[in-house]
């Protein structure tokens, strides 16, 4: 099987192949993100424009043409319904051209499974960190086969946090890896620090960070808004392993490539002999590859969809997707 993977879930429309559980290609391009943020109408339009060049690439990167590929899938959700958009009747037009299986994906699901491949996971706690979620997830066959949500946050994403932060502070671009950078150096006070069991919040925490712009240093606001999300999660994450009892931890989404991140899970791995993993940015940035490895495990378990059912869902949960294989 050879398949083809499309991601538009947010800022990037992103285009993978798959083949046989190998990736060959994964090429993408990124709406540009000023000190504004993300304008979904906007950044819908720049992946319309920009599809047919990136999936020429992709397959030229995959040294195949159109005719080889014999399934397609696409982001289903969650994300922004004008970008999903596009993805989805790309993949809906490609289908129905080439007369070949389409497979709706779950965006969180691919991250979880490129990241695993690329490991050899068998069965990890995963700390699923990006812009619109955070969750704590772990493979389970009750009732059905899917990755079970043991905590997650009860309002935004860390991502959004940090992006918002970002806005706030007029960081351009404003996102995570510029209030990372901002955060060099800087020194920690306190914040507030909301965990619930496995479950957290951070409105509290951003809304007194945007507060303490206005009389501390920007670096020192960064740097504790930083280690204060991070070790909450971190914390959930942890309480998570011991309480399953797993002894593998996958960091995975867009905030999975903070370095600091990646750190302080290692620390929590090393204490309790976990092993720890996580993957490369270019798959923990949102990526096509992602979503083809899933669509053509979908397409092995018999997973295709009707094209006239091939819909998109701006809140598709993880915990909702079926894992047959």
């Amino acid at each position: 099987m050879v398949v083809l993977g499309i991601e538009s879930s947010a800022h990037t429309f992103g285009v993978g192949v798959s083949e046989n559980g190998k990736i060959l290609s994964n090429e993408k391009v990124m709406y540009p993100i000023g000190a504004g943020g993300i304008i979904p109408a906007k950044a819908a339009d720049f992946h319309a424009e920009n599809a047919n060049q990136i999936i020429k690439s992709a397959l030229a990167k995959a040294g195949l043409t159109m005719g080889d590929i014999t399934g397609v899938g696409y982001t289903r959700g969650p994300g922004l319904g004008p970008c999903l958009r596009i993805g989805q009747l790309t993949a809906k037009t490609i289908a129905a051209k080439y007369s070949i299986p389409i497979m709706p994906v779950n965006h969180a699901l691919g991250h979880i499974e490129v990241a695993r491949l690329a490991v050899g996971f068998k069965d990890p706690i995963v700390l699923y960190v990006s812009g619109g979620n955070s969750q704590i997830l772990g493979f389970t066959e009750e009732k059905f086969k899917h990755y079970h949500i043991y905590g997650e946050t009860f309002d935004i994403g860390i991502g959004n946090m940090l992006d918002s932060f970002a806005r706030e502070a007029k960081l351009n671009p404003a996102w995570g890896s510029s209030v990372a950078k901002l955060a060099e150096n800087g020194k920690y006070f306190d914040m507030p620090y909301t965990v619930k069991g496995m479950d957290f919040t951070f409105t509290g925490l951003l809304t007194n960070a945007v507060k303490c712009l206005a009389d501390h240093d920007p670096k020192d606001v960064a740097f504790s808004l930083q280690e204060t999300g991070f070790a909450m999660v971190c914390e959930a994450a942890e309480r998570a392993l011991l309480l399953t009892k797993k002894r593998e931890i996958l960091l995975s989404g867009g905030v999975a490539q903070s370095k600091r991140l990646s750190e302080m899970m290692n620390l929590i791995a090393k204490a309790h002999s976990f092993r720890m993993y996580n993957a490369p940015n270019e798959y923990n940035a949102d990526n096509g590859a992602m979503i083809a490895v899933v669509a053509e495990k979908m397409l092995d378990a018999g997973m295709q969809k009707p094209i006239e059912k091939c819909d998109i869902n701006q809140k598709y949960r993880v915990d909702s997707a079926e894992v047959r294989w």
